[in-house]
């Protein structure tokens, strides 16, 4: 029997959507919205009935019924530390989701909007990989600081995938192999992965790890301390700072990669160092993460938009490739992920886990 799936990806102002009839993609689209669209919501999860609409509007001017559809899949949001995997969403993942029990971002709307269609439907609704997926080993959550736990908030559905594809090509199964995979993007996680488990991974959210784009990465104690207690910002201030105006853009003034490395072609000193501090610390953050591992290194995976980068790559690869084999597979395809996920599970292949 063929498998019909919706996946469904929000974003702050777009809703990504594609369907998938097993594992082709079939149709696809980005709706935009507009902050006057968005405007009359004073809180994220009432957006849901709004992008809900725009959601059947647009299966229903692809000539896609909707009871065609088998299942449907979205993207993982801010709930309760989970392992990898797909899940069905339940009442109670809703119900954290809607009140924003852990934190209130665009891809809580992903589970609100599958599980509302999927109920009129009487077809199964999951989600994949969400960014709290959490299987450090206990040894990683230690800091220096008892009340200061480390966490694990990164790129997991990403991650996860590509680890998956690149067992596929190595012809070994992913739980039999160690791999550093990182993700390259406006956030940069590097995780270890240890026998199909991220053992260790950067908080890639707000202040671990490589500065990236638009994020902080890890700062000198000391410095942060005395830099929040000069400038009297309130924590929201700093949090803005800290996750959105970061990294390159705080350094050259752009987050977009392009723009700098044409820059950089142009002779554009400024740019060249910056961008080279900034793929230094990945590599050497590939390199502490290597220990995890005790070196034993199956293969090192570049990802995320940033592996587009030439520059990039080459600069990176040179200062880790001793550790194991660089592949690079560039982008982040979450719609294709979010598919596979549930069709493991539609298919037999993964047995879906359950939230509670």
């Amino acid at each position: 029997m063929d498998q019909m799936i919706l996946a469904i990806n929000p974003g702050s102002t777009s809703t990504k959507l594609g369907v998938y009839k097993n594992d082709v993609l079939t149709h696809t689209t980005s709706l935009h919205h507009s902050s006057q669209d968005l405007a009359g919501f004073d809180d994220i999860a009432e957006q849901k009935d709004f992008r809900q609409a725009l959601t059947v509007k647009w299966l229903k001017d692809e000539g896609i019924a909707l009871k065609s559809l088998t299942a449907i899949v979205a993207r993982g949001g801010l709930l309760a530390p989970i392992p990898g995997g797909t899940y069905y969403i339940n009442e109670q993942m809703v119900e954290e989701l809607q009140a924003g029990r852990y934190g209130k971002h665009a891809s809580n709307l992903a589970a609100l909007i599958a599980f509302g269609l999927s109920k009129d439907l009487a077809i199964p609704a999951f989600i994949v990989d969400p960014v709290v997926v959490d299987e450090l080993q206990a040894v990683a959550r230690i800091s220096g600081h008892p009340k200061i736990p480390r966490v694990s908030i990164f790129h997991a559905l990403n991650q996860k995938a590509i680890a998956q594809q690149m067992a596929d090509i190595l012809g070994k199964p992913y739980v039999e192999l160690n791999l550093i995979v990182a993700h390259l993007g406006g956030g940069i996680s590097v995780g270890a992965h240890h026998q199909g488990r991220i053992v260790d991974v950067n908080q890639a959210l707000s202040g671990e790890g490589p500065f990236s784009p638009e994020r902080v990465g890890s700062l000198p104690t000391s410095g942060l301390v005395h830099y929040v207690f000069d400038h009297n910002k309130t924590k929201a201030e700093l949090m803005r700072e800290f996750v959105g105006r970061s990294g390159l853009v705080a350094h050259l003034g752009s987050n977009d990669s392009r723009e700098i490395v044409k820059r950089m072609e142009q002779g554009d000193e400024k740019a060249i160092f910056y961008y080279d501090a900034m793929c230094y610390q990945i590599a050497k953050e590939i390199g502490r993460i290597s220990t995890v591992l005790c070196g034993i290194v199956d293969q090192i995976v570049l990802t995320g938009g940033l592996a587009y980068s030439t520059e990039l790559v080459t600069r990176v690869k040179e200062r880790v490739s001793f550790i194991a084999p660089v592949t690079v597979i560039p982008g982040e395809n979450e719609l294709e992920a979010l598919a596979l996920g549930a069709l493991r599970v539609l298919t037999g292949q993964e047995e879906a886990r359950i939230y509670a």
